[in-house]
């Protein structure tokens, strides 16, 4: 698939792009002024999906209802996009002041959108935190997984991404295959990335859920490391490639894992906030380029990564599913800010790294 330039904003886009920044900016705000994590992390988004470089820092007020009237024009599926860059801007907050989620609130009713994930933001602001994760799971994930039509239990419930591993023989079988399939195939490249960080295979005691290996084919496609920047990486692209905007959930439970804490454990990823990995240097200009990505990864190919069946193009080279999907390569940005390719020693996680070099795999 050909990759088209990225278009460049006219006059008319960049003062809508300065107009919704303002609105976001003033909705998020906590009473001293956005953080710098903020703003550096709501700018970059603003600059890699736009081109247009807005200085949240410096940005003057506008109400619910005058950024209701910039975006009268624009559909549904934007405005809810839009109200997510407010949630993302208040889900970096530790803590949540309840006076900005009831302000975004407000912020999401005047552009007629009405967002589970402004539900959740109020939840975490109250210190309820049991229940925001609930309602992310409810309205985030399992119902987005319905609605995707994967197929229910017996007892209709869909399918969980987080749900506890099985056994599974024929599953563990499918992807050890994966080990005879051609130096630099889909198959065979994530198969080693499984054996050099001592993964366990789908279906194996410890291995990942079925449903949520899926993202492991991403990482390579999309060449993102393991360790948790990679990981709030390849969320933050997987979430964006979806046309359901349902798809937020994985950045938003990502971030509450790795960044607020607001997540203690999903059953298979467990909170880790030593580091503070949103906060990173570089960290805003990738997490912002993956959203970038996967945007056009949405536009092109407009189907759920995870949904998409890559036992079919094991076989084939990894260069080759990433123009399937439409995949286009990380801005210089990301890369400058110390995004890793999947394979690159720097892209693992201390006790991956030790495993590898144990191996020998690395120096």
């Amino acid at each position: 698939m050909n990759r088209d330039p990225a278009p460049v904003p006219d006059e008319h886009d960049r003062a809508e792009v300065t107009l919704v920044a303002r609105g976001i900016a003033t909705a998020v705000a906590p009473e001293h002024g956005l953080t710098n994590v903020q703003a550096g992390l709501l700018e970059a988004i603003a600059s890699a999906l736009t081109g247009v470089s807005v200085d949240y820092r410096a940005l003057e007020p506008l109400g619910p209802d005058e950024l209701a009237e910039v975006l009268v024009g624009r559909d549904l599926v934007y405005r809810r996009r839009i109200v997510h860059h407010m949630v993302l801007g208040e889900f970096v907050l530790r803590p949540l002041p309840t006076v900005v989620a009831h302000r975004v609130a407000k912020y999401a009713s005047a552009l007629g959108v009405e967002d589970d994930f402004v539900r959740v933001a109020r939840r975490f602001a109250q210190g309820a935190y049991g229940l925001a994760w609930m309602d992310l799971q409810r309205n985030g994930f399992v119902e987005h997984v319905r609605d995707s039509g994967d197929e229910a239990d017996a007892a209709g419930a869909a399918p969980h991404p987080f749900e506890p591993a099985k056994i599974d023989a024929e599953l563990a079988a499918g992807w050890s295959a994966f080990e005879g399939l051609p130096a630099g195939s889909l198959g065979r490249s994530v198969w080693e990335m499984y054996d050099g960080r001592g993964f366990a295979l789908p279906g194996t005691p410890g291995g990942a859920p079925a449903y949520l290996a899926q993202h492991d084919f991403v990482h390579v496609l999309a060449d993102y490391g393991t360790n948790l920047k990679g990981e709030l990486e390849v969320f933050a692209f997987i979430g964006r490639a979806d046309p359901d905007p349902k798809g937020f959930a994985w950045l938003a439970t990502l971030i509450g894992l790795f960044e607020t804490g607001y997540i203690t454990d999903t059953g298979f990823f467990e909170r880790d906030v030593r580091e503070r990995n949103v906060q990173a240097p570089g960290m805003h200009q990738r997490i912002a380029d993956a959203i970038r990505r996967g945007k056009q990864v949405c536009e092109r190919y407009a189907t759920d990564l995870f949904e998409v069946d890559y036992s079919e193009v094991a076989d084939r080279p990894v260069g080759e599913v990433r123009d399937l999907l439409g995949i286009p390569p990380k801005a210089s940005a990301a890369i400058e800010g110390g995004s890793t390719g999947t394979f690159d020693l720097a892209g693992m996680s201390e006790s991956q790294r030790r495993f590898a070099q144990h191996r020998g795999d690395v120096p």
